[in-house]
């Protein structure tokens, strides 16, 4: 049987990358699917994606750092498909001009803030109470191995996932009780189709790569730990920042 056969869940950021995995792998293990991504396009295209091959998908364009873009998502979401059982926090990301904290831009910073901890937030302030009415389910929200151990030169986005790691055990202690499981993904630099235009000649991210035990993972790696989350199989797992980092952590 399907994993998440008879589950409705979100995904921000899907348009592209692990959003755009995890959506597609959602699907085929049963989800209906709603397509949150601030770029049309390309969330039209992941929700096109998966409808012609079977499966349930609406496209909701949404800019998760806006209270009322995303609560107007969640909105329709439920008033299309009667519920939410699963959401995925996974609008995010960093950028080339995010520095040391003496030298990135302040706008960098609260760029990050907004993007990748407050519309976490937002995500969390509005979907929650949805999945309880449903009667209970997962969170999943996306950290990155930045929160986990010290990394130069990305201190905004290193303040953003720290924040999201810590919004995450606080979330799964206060909404467990509630029938909510609250998790994160901690991913290292993962080979989106972005990522590899970086490596491309960028002697500083091979040195980076070349620090992984297990080699650089893909978005189906991250895809296959979303979906644990979202399956019963992770039934009694809730707080968990779960490093899918080829050991760098540990390295």
């Amino acid at each position: 049987m399907a994993r998440l056969a008879g589950k409705v869940a979100l995904v921000t950021g899907a348009g592209t990358g692990i959003g755009r995995c995890t959506a597609e792998l959602f699907a085929r293990e049963g989800a209906r699917l709603v397509i949150a991504e601030i770029d049309g396009p390309s969330g039209e295209e992941t929700a096109h994606r998966i409808t012609t091959v079977g499966g349930e998908a609406i496209f909701l364009q949404t800019d998760v750092g806006e209270p009322d873009s995303i609560a107007e998502t969640i909105r329709r979401a439920v008033a299309h498909y009667g519920g939410l059982h699963v959401l995925h926090n996974n609008a995010g990301g960093s950028t080339s001009i995010d520095n040391t904290v003496v030298e990135a831009p302040l706008d960098e910073f609260w760029r990050a803030i907004r993007l990748d901890l407050f519309g976490t937030f937002l995500g969390c302030r509005f979907g929650i109470p949805e999945i309880i009415r449903s009667g209970g389910g997962s969170v999943i929200n996306m950290a990155s191995v930045v929160a986990l151990m010290g990394f130069p030169g990305r201190d905004c986005y290193t303040a953003a996932k720290g924040g999201v790691a810590a919004l995450t055990r606080s979330l799964a202690v206060e909404f467990g009780p509630k029938r909510v499981r609250v998790n994160a993904i901690a991913p290292t630099v993962t080979l989106t189709e972005r990522v590899r235009r970086l490596l491309a000649g960028n002697a500083a991210m091979q040195g980076l790569a070349d620090q992984h035990l297990l080699g650089l993972g893909e978005p189906m790696d991250m895809a296959q730990a979303a979906l644990y989350f979202a399956s019963d199989d992770s039934r009694i797992v809730t707080g968990t920042i779960l490093p899918v980092d080829s050991g760098l952590v540990t390295v």
